[in-house]
């Protein structure tokens, strides 16, 4: 594919400088658009070492309002960054509405120097593509421009401008041994660029092949391109339809799964019972403590559940052992304007737990198919697709090496209202009932169509559900410090025999 571009294709100076100009001048006009329309643009910048993205960069940015758009230079991940899944540090970066993310190299390496460099497993190639489309197509269903160039060079090319690099003075140190390697290893770097480009051009994020052996050429190809794709995003939004709201529903289809009438409510400890074993399941809890830090294992424990379920106590419970250094509670309410601002992924990508810590969520994603669907604040195409969505974000956990476990603390509605009734009644735990309390509990039978759809469709093998009967607070209590236990110890035991 790429050896059929024609790498002589040219423009003459004056012709060059003509058509630069008015390209310039339209993009500055496109930026303000995009602010005033809260329209968000991330481009991708890829090619081969001195293909001249960083003289194209300057010149794109030249004219552009430096409030508008954020550059980010892809270098190789710290050690702090390789302790999270690898797009982790992409998700710390994304632009907010209204802004242009250029990014000078982009998650890309991952799959083409790292892979030429033995730092990515040839079998963990096709999860990695495999996460990149989900990204990008995450990124664009939430309205996001995506743009992507990877700027082609010949291998002659390549080597006489890696050449006249490291003879300038002021050039030179930008020159790496990566980039002598790849007009060393051109035919696999190619190989490898091939593979990349067919199984991430899709069509939510479709790639542009710019033939790079005239840097006038590609940056008029390139500036065109953009000008072109963020023309059509502002016309589309001239013409979008009204968001689709669908009436509640308070029962199930009779061919739907109804998980929580499964649960038997009636388990509960004798005050002894609960004492010895919560004592005993905090105990290996602590002990896994070291073994988590030393061999970097990342935890993540999130908790959803109806008000009043006892989520707070269950917590209280499982961090009671731990050392506080190693562990983080993260309570989620509403999103910010800031997080409304991106995906709303993005901010629970931003506080994961790194190797080697236990993090636990108080609430989480699950908001998208349970409160926000049911309270109207996401569409009906924003719910419905939180599904897949949300199975591709656990998968890049647990395939990363986390440890994901997930509760959901079931009550009756009976339970609710003699806990909302203590609660009441109590001066000093009034705090913790709301008015939104109740009239969640008037939205009891949507909710529980929500909760039933969302587990059966995010209860996956990498990443099941665990639904404690929490009517008894000791034994939900006693249950859910198990259950980390054992996912803890399973995963030290897959790492064990992988050694």
């Amino acid at each position: 594919m790429l050896n059929t571009l024609d790498l002589s294709l040219s423009f003459d100076k004056e012709t060059y400088q003509s058509q630069i100009e008015s390209l310039m001048q339209k993009l500055r006009s496109l930026q303000q658009s995009c602010w005033e329309k809260k329209l968000t643009a991330m481009i991708a910048l890829e090619g081969w070492a001195a293909a001249g993205k960083g003289a194209l960069v300057k010149k794109m940015v030249g004219y552009m309002d430096p409030r508008g758009f954020i550059v980010h230079p892809i270098w190789p991940p710290t050690r702090e960054e390789r302790r999270y899944p690898f797009m982790w540090r992409f998700w710390q970066v994304l632009p907010a509405e209204g802004q242009i993310g250029i990014f000078y190299h982009s998650w890309y390496t991952h799959v083409l120097e790292d892979r030429l460099f033995g730092r990515l497993p040839e079998a963990e190639v096709s999860i990695a593509m495999r996460q990149i489309n989900a990204f990008e197509r995450q990124m664009v269903d939430d309205g996001v421009v995506m743009a992507k160039f990877w700027i082609h060079l010949s291998q002659k090319e390549l080597k006489r401008r890696l050449k006249k690099a490291a003879k300038d003075e002021l050039r030179a140190w930008q020159v790496r041994s990566e980039d002598w390697q790849q007009e060393k290893d051109y035919d696999t770097y190619l190989a490898f660029a091939e593979e990349m480009l067919i199984q991430t051009s899709t069509g939510d994020a479709p790639w542009t092949l710019v033939e790079g052996d005239s840097q006038r050429y590609a940056r008029i190809k390139v500036l065109s391109t953009m000008v072109a794709t963020l023309t059509e995003a502002l016309d589309r939004l001239q013409v979008q339809l009204p968001p689709v709201r669908t009436p509640l529903q308070d029962h199930l289809d009779p061919t739907e799964p109804n998980p929580l009438s499964q649960v038997d409510l009636k388990p509960s400890l004798i005050e002894d019972e609960y004492k010895q074993q919560l004592s005993q399941q905090q105990a290996r809890l602590g002990k896994l403590q070291k073994e988590i830090y030393q061999q970097e294992v990342p935890v993540l424990a999130i908790f959803e559940g109806w008000d009043a379920a006892g989520k707070g106590g269950a917590i209280k419970r499982l961090t009671d052992i731990l050392d506080p250094r190693s562990y983080q509670v993260q309570p989620f309410a509403a999103p910010t304007d800031e997080e409304k601002s991106h995906h709303y992924l993005w901010r629970f990508w931003r506080r994961l737990p790194p190797a080697g810590k236990i993090g636990i969520f108080d609430r989480s994603w699950y908001g998208r198919v349970l409160v926000e669907r049911v309270e109207g604040f996401a569409t009906d195409e924003e719910w419905r697709r939180a599904y897949r969505e949300i199975n591709e974000f656990e998968e890049q956990l647990t395939s990363a090496g986390y440890v994901l476990v997930k509760f959901w603390l079931h009550i009756d509605p009976d339970e609710q209202l003699k806990r909302f009734q203590a609660r009441q009644d109590n001066p000093f735990r009034q705090y913790k009932l709301t008015d939104e309390d109740w009239r969640n509990r008037q939205q009891w039978p949507f909710y529980e169509v929500a909760v039933n759809q969302m587990i059966q469709r995010t209860h996956t093998p990498t990443a099941p559900w665990t639904i404690v009967a929490a009517n008894s607070k000791s034994s939900a209590r006693v249950q859910v410090v198990e259950t980390v236990v054992e996912a803890i110890q399973r995963e030290l035991q897959r790492r064990s025999k992988q050694k």
